[in-house]
């Protein structure tokens, strides 16, 4: 730039400010009031992680839900906001945190965060829920069309490496979800028809899903659920 079209120091510093990111402030908005309701609270197991929900009552039922990871005076918001309060669970190493989110009536998503730069940030580009619905459906014996109550579970175990389940899985490694829905089209004589409770893995370190041949049995029969008349 030449001497005749060099802005002056003022201008500079105008311009530099005007392109500059506006930093946020570390913590929800002034509008969103932190719950007292203890079940929403929840400490990771190294205690330097305390997850905070604020809610949001913007009267005519509309409700929004943040939810805050705080460590030390830094504070990360763990999104996307949601219309509910939600359940979260730690592995034990206290790197990889479990969002349980009631979405509706019998529906629930899960969403995955990680540790990053002392931080917990979201994991996965989509869900969780949706990563293991696309797996479920991506299988040949598994192409069904669930229309309600569609869910998502984290199950226990995750604090020992599901050792309930009789297995010897390394720690911090594996999340089992269960899988559960119904149909809308079933025949006169069948009251509920649809998924209750079809199990996978997830490997934590991979990033993909599997299915042990523990739950093979469980899984046939979770497909043909249906409650008769």
């Amino acid at each position: 730039m030449t001497a005749l079209f060099r802005p002056a120091p003022w201008l500079a510093l105008a311009l530099t400010l005007a392109v500059s990111p506006v930093l946020a402030a570390s913590g929800p908005p002034p509008d969103y009031v932190l719950t007292d309701n203890a079940d929403l609270a929840f400490t990771s197991p190294d205690g330097a992680t305390r997850i905070e929900q604020y809610m949001k009552d913007g009267g005519n039922f509309d409700v929004k839900w943040q939810a805050w990871a705080r460590h030390g005076e830094a504070m990360t918001e763990l999104r996307p906001e949601q219309g509910y309060g939600a359940g979260f669970r730690f592995t034990p190493d206290s790197q990889w945190l479990v969002r349980m989110q009631k979405t509706g009536s019998g529906a629930q998503d899960l969403f995955l965060y990680h540790v990053e730069n002392g931080a917990f940030v979201n994991a996965t580009k989509t869900s969780l829920s949706d990563l293991a619905w696309a797996y479920f459906r991506s299988r040949p014996d598994t192409r069904m069309k669930l229309d309600y109550h569609i869910s998502a579970n984290l199950m226990k175990g995750t604090e020992d490496a599901y050792r309930w389940l009789g297995v010897d899985w390394p720690a911090n490694r594996y999340l089992v979800i269960s899988l559960s829905g119904e149909m809308d089209k079933h025949p006169k004589n069948v009251a509920v028809k649809g998924l209750a409770d079809w199990k996978c893995r997830y490997d934590l370190k991979t990033g993909k899903f599997d299915v042990p041949a523990m739950f093979a049995k469980g899984n046939a029969e979770a497909l043909k659920w249906e409650i008769r008349r």
